[in-house]
């Protein structure tokens, strides 16, 4: 008697894996290939590889056949070019380790004093406003209380 994962592993879950795989080694050139010949062979075969090819998202992978993407090689180069790669001289790849470290620590306390900064000028600003905020209902009620000696000064004299 067999059971539902023996049953899985056989039959044609099995040849459907397998050559998936294989053209996934060989990149989307041959998924191409593969589609190209279902359309000639007969068209809807064509257009169910074109839907499982968008589907699974193969079509627009970067793969390059062989497990990279375009996007490693991408990175690989970067780090040649920017100079994190070892250079073979371990002690100059631990001095240039400890230069990066440094330079990096030094930028971080930069962009801490930068923020504090900010700060100091964000609450030098909101102190300015809450002191002319402050000071504005007192200049009103002064004004007020001007005009009210105005007006009882004027009654007096008429």
């Amino acid at each position: 008697m067999s059971t539902a994962t023996e049953f899985d592993r056989s039959g044609p879950q099995n040849w459907f894996t397998k050559s998936e795989a294989w053209l996934d080694e060989r990149g989307k050139g041959a998924w191409i290939a593969v589609m190209v010949v279902g359309f000639i062979a007969f068209w809807p075969v064509g257009l169910a590889i074109l839907f499982y090819l968008i589907w699974s998202k193969r079509m627009f992978n970067k793969s390059c056949g062989h497990g990279r993407t375009h996007s490693h090689r991408h990175t690989e180069r970067m780090n040649r070019r920017h100079g994190f790669r070892s250079s073979g001289n371990t002690a100059f790849d631990a001095y240039k380790a400890e230069t990066l470290q440094r330079l990096m620590d030094e930028q971080e306390q930069f962009e801490a004093f930068l923020d504090r900064l900010r700060a100091a000028k964000d609450k030098r600003e909101f102190d300015q406003f809450m002191d002319e905020r402050a000071s504005a209902p007192r200049d009103e009620a002064i004004e007020d209380e001007n005009a009210d000696d105005d007006a009882d000064t004027g009654k007096q004299s008429a």
